[in-house]
C-alpha cells in the first residue's frame, strides 16, 4: 500500500486529527486518523474502484490487532493479527479467488509455529505442515 507516510503536514506540523489521502481521479486512497504524526485508531485502504483493500488498526503509528484485506472484486483474500512490535500474530487465514481457504496457520512474534493447513481448489484439505517458528 503505497501512500504518504510522512508525519507532518505541508506546513511541516505533526500531523493530527482526520486524514484522507487520493488517487489522481480524486478517489480516496485511504482515510484514517494521526495524533502527534503518528496513525491511530481505524485505517481504510482502497483501490482504485473505491472498494475496500484493507482496513485495521494503528497504535503509535504501528500496525496492530485484527487485519482484513480484500480482492478486487470483493471478496475477502485474508485475514491476520499484529502485536505491539507489528509482527504477525495469531491466526492467519487466507482465501482463494473462489472463496475457499487457501491456508491457515498461527503466527507468533512474526513467525509461523504449528500446524498450518494447505487446502485445494475445493476448500479441502490437501497438505498439513509443523513449524516450530
Amino acid at each position: 500500500m503505497k501512500t504518504d507516510n510522512s508525519k507532518t503536514d505541508a506546513d511541516g506540523r505533526l500531523k493530527n486529527g482526520h486524514y484522507k489521502e487520493h488517487f489522481k481521479d480524486g478517489s480516496v486512497m485511504c482515510e484514517g486518523d494521526f495524533h502527534d504524526g503518528e496513525k491511530v485508531g481505524e485505517w481504510k485502504y482502497y483501490l482504485v474502484n473505491g472498494n475496500l483493500k484493507a482496513i485495521g488498526r494503528f497504535e503509535n503509528g504501528k500496525m496492530i490487532g485484527e487485519w482484513k484485506w480484500y480482492r478486487e472484486n470483493g471478496e475477502l483474500m485474508q485475514t491476520g493479527s499484529f502485536d505491539e512490535e507489528e509482527r504477525k500474530s495469531g491466526v492467519w487465514v487466507r482465501y482463494q479467488e473462489n472463496g475457499k481457504k487457501y491456508d491457515e496457520g498461527e503466527f507468533r512474534a512474526g513467525k509461523k509455529i504449528g500446524e498450518w493447513h494447505l487446502y485445494d481448489k475445493n476448500g479441502k484439505l490437501a497438505k498439513t505442515s509443523k513449524h516450530k517458528g
